[in-house]
């Protein structure tokens, strides 16, 4: 009778059936709110029924059917959470914001619920010596997280705890939305090409099909990253790269072009909410509630770690910016920072952004990366085109190991469109899972914002697109190789948040290899791969504005960690004038009076980064230690590789994460090698 039901219920709700991939040919916004209802209900009888009978409960016998619920909600909830960001529907943002407030409780009522927590307390004291490694840690992180959820609170203040963490949901999501709104509702016409000159071609080529799109004479450039990023490295016209730098730097913002989406009140009610949920259970602020879950063990080792790195990096940004000012003669300001590396690079290494271009299709370098992967971790790469998918731009790929068994697979969604969120990222499709025969491979979706295809369906990809798509393949392959069949500690989940970049990061280094990125080349005319001497003067130039880059992700982290440490309800600091605080430690730069970075900071206001933004760095460092092992022994050395894959990739959230790492490398990471690659450090 149960799976009768189940039958029907997906035959009327295809969000329901989760019994193959997403069938996103036949879901609709229309289907996300009785969807969740649906589960949610489902749920909360099974776990009715399940405290009910556990008279003596066991992992068998509580964890693991709690462990499947929790696992078929997240696929449920993850093509809904994934199409609004991605199709720029109104419709699809409207569900999303329906059903977020009835995830968020339900969440919350599990977390809070006394008996279940009380249940897992006596499966993780009657573990014996034979207990897995994996159910250890899935009911350890399951324990701690009960507790950062509330469950110990009188009953007062667990009502207030649900309140809070409802609004913040719904604050985070209006939060990002006027992000997004606020980048496509902008957009400048260009009549007079000499105002464009130094743009690359694809740019303009793009924005002039945007003017006709529009019926717009000229070229019309909207505000996403590629065509900003064009502009600020390309454009000989400092007044247009003015333009656009102000236009992204006040996106959601009060001095924004439209007031509804200003995030002045967003910021102030989520810091507010932040710090009294990590009130309400036991911590000082939201910095040390944030840190429970990573591998960071105090406020003062972030902030010593963040300060210590700034003052390495220091000199080497201060005589990289001097070089530029006397290159340029004149003070440069932010909008001027990209254009003159760009232009010193040409003139000390005869290497242009738009020269490599020319090399690398975004075809070619995807098969380039997957070669790369067969190469490192002995795994194969398809196409398979009868995967139903949400636009015609996205691919569908198979991932197979040696043996020819498949291990999982993964959507690819790389060019950017009006209403898509910026930036790239991964997110989980499908968790790898293997309890009571319920057995399901690991899915997911590689998300990135490249220039769109041609008439001819080409994409020229410039190396910092490189970069970002091994970044985030990185991401992928952590999902995919999990040998953890647990799902809340499988592949991403339950790894700590500053040690979840290491695989991205290190997977960045891949892509300054020269067997690499010849195997990702193919030149736009005569097809020849990229040539050494090209790729010479890209390394020579790789730690051109190294010392600028540094600084400016410790600003950012800096401001992110002392935004949630010092904040005080009684007199909070305006996020404005803590930036202004930070930016006079770090920074070497002066910013415009009207630039508005925090409101349009998604990382930290509206994703998972909050008082989080530094595990950029602390990942970066575990990345490049651990790359050093590839550089002495060989990068493309199987042992190596296969130790990597089974220390780190495997392992998900089942081991601690130094722990692990100690295991890869022999000794605990040190910043040596990535002052080192930063060129900060003589090598």
């Amino acid at each position: 009778m149960v799976l009768e039901k189940e039958i029907k219920r997906s035959m009327t709700n295809p969000l329901l059936d989760i019994s193959t991939l997403p069938r996103f040919n036949d879901i609709s916004p229309a289907h996300v709110v009785p969807a969740i209802k649906n589960i949610i209900s489902d749920h909360r009888q099974q776990l009715s029924d399940l405290l009910e009978d556990n008279t003596d409960p066991n992992f068998a016998s509580l964890v693991t059917p709690i462990e499947i619920m929790g696992h078929d909600l997240k696929r449920i909830w993850s093509p809904i959470s994934h199409l609004q960001s991605v199709l720029g529907s109104p419709d699809w943002r409207e569900a999303f914001i329906q059903a977020l407030p009835l995830l968020t409780e339900h969440s919350t009522e599990i977390s809070q619920n006394t008996q279940l927590q009380r249940a897992y307390a006596t499966v993780s004291e009657s573990f014996l010596v034979g207990a897995s490694e994996s159910e250890r840690s899935a009911v350890e992180h399951a324990l701690r997280d009960f507790h950062l959820a509330g469950v110990d609170l009188p009953e007062i203040d667990k009502k207030r705890f649900k309140e809070i963490m409802q609004e913040l949901a719904s604050v985070q999501a209006s939060f990002e939305h006027n992000v997004q709104d606020a980048s496509d509702a902008w957009s400048l016409c260009i009549l007079n090409s000499e105002e464009l000159a130094g743009v690359p071609q694809q740019t303009l080529d793009r924005a002039r099909e945007d003017a006709n799109q529009k019926q717009l004479d000229g070229w019309l450039l909207l505000l996403n990253y590629p065509t900003y990023n064009a502009i600020m490295t390309h454009a000989d016209n400092r007044c247009l790269r003015e333009k656009i730098y102000r236009a992204w730097a006040t996106r959601g913002s009060d001095v924004g072009d439209n007031p509804n989406w200003d995030n002045s009140s967003n910021i102030e009610k989520i810091l507010s909410l932040r710090h009294e949920v990590a009130n309400l259970v036991g911590f000082k602020n939201y910095a040390e509630y944030s840190l429970a879950t990573k591998m960071a063990e105090s406020t003062d080792q972030v902030l010593d770690f963040l300060r210590d790195l700034a003052d390495k990096s220091r000199n080497a940004a201060e005589q990289e910016l001097a070089a530029l000012q006397e290159y340029a003669d004149m003070d440069l300001q932010p909008w001027d920072i990209a254009f003159w590396l760009e232009k010193y690079k040409v003139a000390n290494f005869s290497i242009s952004n738009e020269e490599l271009r020319q090399y690398f299709p975004a075809n070619t370098v995807i098969k380039g990366l997957f070669n790369l992967a067969t190469k490192l971790f002995d795994v194969s790469l398809f196409q398979d085109s009868n995967i139903a998918v949400w636009h015609e731009d996205v691919r569908y790929f198979r991932i197979e190991d040696s043996a020819g068994q498949a291990i999982g697979g993964f959507y690819t969604d790389i060019y950017a469109r009006n209403g898509k969120r910026n930036g790239a990222w991964i997110d989980e499709c499908v968790s790898r899972q293997d309890l009571n025969d319920k057995t399901e491979l690991p899915v997911g979706y590689l998300v990135c914002n490249f220039p769109p295809p041609d008439d001819t369906g080409l994409s020229l990809l410039t190396h910092d697109d490189i970069v970002t798509l091994f970044h985030e393949f990185g991401h992928m392959l952590h999902h995919l190789l999990t040998r953890i069949d647990v799902p809340s500690i499988s592949g991403i989940n339950g790894v700590p948040w500053d040690a979840v970049e290491l695989p991205s990061q290190f997977m960045e280094n891949f892509a300054w290899n020269y067997e690499v990125l010849k195997k990702c080349s193919s030149h736009l005319k005569s097809g020849d791969p990229l040539p050494q001497a090209l790729f010479n003067k890209l390394e020579q130039s790789r730690n051109i504005g190294a010392g600028l880059a540094m600084l400016r992700q410790l600003e950012l982290g800096m401001f992110d960690f002392l935004l949630h440490t010092e904040f005080n309800p009684e007199d909070p600091v305006p996020a404005l004038e803590m930036l202004r605080n930070v930016r006079d430690q770090v920074s070497l730069l002066k910013h415009p009076d009207y630039n508005r970075l925090p409101h349009a900071f998604t990382h930290i206001f509206a994703g998972g980064y909050a008082a989080g933004y530094y595990s950029y760095k602390w990942a970066e460092v575990l990345a490049a230690d651990a790359f050093s092992a590839f550089e002495a022994s060989g990068i493309f050395d199987p042992l190596t590789a296969r130790r990597f894959r089974t220390e780190i990739l495997e392992v998900g959230g089942s081991r601690n994460i130094m722990d692990a790492y100690i295991a890869f490398r022999g000794r605990k990471p040190t910043t040596d090698a990535l002052l080192r690659q930063d060129g900060i450090l003589s090598k």
